[in-house]
């Protein structure tokens, strides 16, 4: 059936009657649910919901992490006409609360003793009226979501089912606040319609379906991951929830999904992780080998053809197949979303026989625009538009989209979502082109341009993926805007810069003792003068800033999409920047 609604995928999922629609890991085992499970505890949440007086149009916060009870939330909500407002597990209880007043919240939906401690510090703050709790707490506060899930009917229910489908395409479905990489989030608009006709397209070209598996841990509250678990479960394929970003490594080997989809984060991980494993003899000549080999290969890679030569297969077997195991050994489908990839890191995953399909898209956009494909795949692009998406790129190289998937506007800010569109076209903020053969290519975001104090325009991405395949990188910012040059802010990977300043008799006490020696400055000089031959001569990074931690959520240099946050890098590191330029124009006098 055309998917008209998001409820027409619960639909598909009960028609189906599946054994295994999602899995959850408790104690030690993990454990089913079935679509007669599911469609009980969805019609149970729908129906107490209506109890309390929630109609149409009310809008419903899920405060969570990846757990059955999530998707479960969000069905219940969709089915009776509710607005889902997700809201990242990791927020503060006073952003939490601005989220919660902007969108006008009457009930909030959350998982755990910590999450209602934190909003219960701010509920008086908020239009909150009611709170369902996942886990089993005690609280005069709060109701217990699994006793009004568990009160649903052990039989279809004609009136659930009759409401559900009264829900149109042009139905506010959901409130996404972008991830704010550059300002103050915004709620992004988008109906049941918007979101179906984008999960209708989307996975279309990549034949999954029942009897595979794919594991849900990328945070809900992001448009991407939801979009993606919507997708499978319209497709009949089992979703495994992770919560926990640090149990990931432990559920790839238990569930052996054949899915995996991820954000560059987590491949940038992988990838460390595997230079980490074989920086020393013998392993680094076996390695080197290999990658030899995988080169001569990689053409029938990228054509989605296995190597039949001895010597792939050899390499296969010695250094290839191991990093498959990693993810459990079972995965033939590899996509990435939700940021930028970059070329060379996808260019080595080729290498080793791993093809990832790069999709691109935005919040605003339901997200999906373009995406790789079994059957269209160029590698160092995120791939054609679909097919019910139009994209044209304008004078200033920015790339305009237009379709059904294109969002309403932003919740309450008319004057931003007039700014967001030039006539029926949306403003993606992305610069990129469209190849001969209708491929997109993405170059930065037109927001992250830097242009330099003698009129340059520099595109930091390609600069800072290209570093971050030095195993002694773990990010890489690249600096200067309205400056004489650009720099460029580098935190180590402090694993193997710990390693290498054993080996090189660098005494330390402290990472801060350690990016301040001489002898590691040196090091990253020269990484960066290797780097500044490939690039134009305004491109060419003049200094090097080295900061003693990681980047995080915490400190505000990452979202909560684990991507790039400049401003927030800017001002976190602001003293760092500005003694680097204030040394240049003002040298010391000796």
């Amino acid at each position: 059936m055309k998917l008209q609604t998001l409820n027409d995928i619960l639909t598909a999922i009960v028609n189906r009657r599946s054994d295994r629609v999602m899995m959850q890991r408790e104690s030690i085992n993990w454990v089913s649910i079935s679509s007669a499970e599911l469609y009980q505890k969805v019609a149970g949440i729908a129906r107490g919901l209506r109890e309390w007086g929630l109609r149409k149009g009310d809008r419903v916060a899920i405060l969570s992490e990846n757990r059955p009870e999530w998707t479960i939330t969000d069905f219940a909500c969709l089915s009776i006409g509710a607005v889902v407002v997700p809201v990242y597990a990791t927020l503060t209880d006073r952003q939490t609360a601005e989220l919660l007043c902007d969108s006008g919240v009457r009930a909030i939906v959350l998982s755990t003793q910590q999450q209602l401690d934190k909003v219960q510090s701010v509920r008086d703050q908020t239009p909150v009226e009611h709170i369902l709790v996942m886990d089993h707490v005690e609280s005069a506060h709060a109701f217990s979501l699994s006793r009004m899930a568990q009160a649903g009917p052990s039989q279809r229910d004609p009136e659930f089912e009759a409401l559900a489908a009264s829900i149109r395409p042009d139905d506010l479905a959901t409130i996404i606040y972008t991830s704010g990489t550059t300002g103050t989030p915004k709620g992004a608009m988008l109906t049941h319609g918007n979101m179906a006709s984008n999960i209708e397209c989307s996975l279309g070209e990549f034949g999954v379906g029942e009897g595979e598996t794919s594991l849900s841990f990328l945070p809900l509250s992001h448009v991407t991951a939801r979009h993606v678990d919507f997708a499978m479960l319209y497709h009949g394929v089992t979703l495994a929830y992770c919560p926990e970003m640090e149990k990931l490594p432990r559920a790839l080997a238990e569930v052996r999904p054949s899915i995996f989809v991820a954000v560059p984060r987590v491949y940038e991980k992988i990838y460390a992780q595997v230079l980490q494993k074989t920086r020393k003899h013998p392993k680094r000549a076996i390695y080197e080998w290999a990658l030899e080999v995988g080169r001569k290969h990689k053409p029938e890679i990228l054509a989605g053809r296995t190597p039949s030569s001895l010597a792939w297969r050899v390499a296969n077997r010695v250094v290839y197949s191991q990093v498959r195991a990693g993810l459990g050994g079972q995965v033939e489908l590899f996509i990435s979303g939700g940021a930028p990839l970059g070329r060379e890191l996808a260019d080595w995953y080729a290498t080793i026989g791993i093809r990832i399909h790069e999709g691109y898209g935005l919040t605003e956009t339901s997200p999906v625009i373009a995406v790789n494909t079994p059957r269209a795949h160029k590698l160092g692009t995120v791939g054609k538009p679909l097919s019910n998406v139009e994209v044209r790129i304008a004078d200033d190289g920015e790339v305009l989209v237009r379709g059904p998937s294109v969002f309403r506007g932003y919740w309450q800010k008319p004057e931003e979502t007039r700014q967001a569109f030039d006539g029926d076209w949306f403003k993606t903020g992305d610069i990129g082109n469209l190849d001969a053969d209708g491929f997109l290519l993405i170059t930065d975001r037109k927001k992250d341009l830097i242009k330099t104090s003698g009129g340059k325009f520099i595109a930091p991405a390609p600069i800072e993926n290209a570093l971050k395949l030095n195993p002694l990188i773990a990010t890489a910012v690249v600096v200067g805007d309205k400056r004489k040059f650009p720099a460029v802010l580098i935190a180590p990977h402090f694993p193997l810069l710990e390693e290498w300043a054993k080996a090189n008799d660098v005494a330390f006490g402290s990472r801060t003792e350690l990016v301040e020696n001489e002898k590691v400055k040196a090091l990253y000089d020269g990484i960066i003068a290797e780097t500044n031959r490939d690039l134009a001569r305004f491109e060419q990074l003049k200094k090097v800033i080295l900061v003693d931690e990681e980047f995080s959520v915490a400190t505000g240099t990452l979202t909560h999409t684990l991507k790039l946050r400049r401003r927030g890098i800017e001002q976190h590191f602001k003293e760092k920047i500005e003694a680097v330029y204030e040394a240049a124009e003002f040298p010391a006098v000796t």
